[in-house]
């Protein structure tokens, strides 16, 4: 279940990350038209933060469109599963067979949704400056200090 869970945040952070590279210089008119992509506010964060140029922007906007059809069936594939779970729960009638079925599908699902985050990202990754790279990298490895300090010191995720 942890597992689980930090795969699933971290495609969520990654998608977000991608997304946020490809955003425009006007992500702040789309953010209050209700436009934003997975949460303006994060997005205009790693665009500022990364200080994108707008030839990054428009690479990175294309990378993003060219990848979305693949990725749009995973995530449907996904959120189907978990409604299938969840439906399986309460339904009072508990299926060990069914459950481990829907879970060994979600294991596929969730293996071609990392290779596909991981490509994406790489190919992010190379729009970079060296400087933002360096950037980008110290946020991550702070973040990921931050997520393990709290898995660590919060007793009901670590046991």
């Amino acid at each position: 279940m942890k597992l689980r869970s930090l795969l699933i945040g971290g495609m969520l952070l990654a998608v977000a990350l991608g997304g946020a590279i490809a955003v425009s210089q006007n992500i702040r008119k789309a953010h209050y038209r209700g436009e934003g992509f997975m949460g303006g506010r994060m997005l205009e964060f790693f665009a500022d933060y990364l200080d994108l140029t707008d030839a990054q922007q428009a690479q990175a906007k294309e990378i993003m469109a060219k990848e979305k059809p693949a990725l749009q069936p995973l995530l449907r594939q996904r959120i189907q599963a978990e409604k299938q779970l969840r439906e399986l729960a309460m339904n009072g009638n508990f299926d060990d067979s069914k459950v481990r079925d829907i879970a060994n599908q979600q294991a596929q699902v969730l293996t071609e949704l990392t290779v596909q985050k991981t490509r994406i990202e790489s190919e992010l990754f190379q729009l970079l400056t060296p400087d933002q790279k360096t950037k980008l990298n110290h946020f991550m490895d702070k973040r990921e200090q931050r997520m393990s300090q709290h898995l660590l010191s919060n007793p009901n995720l670590s046991n």
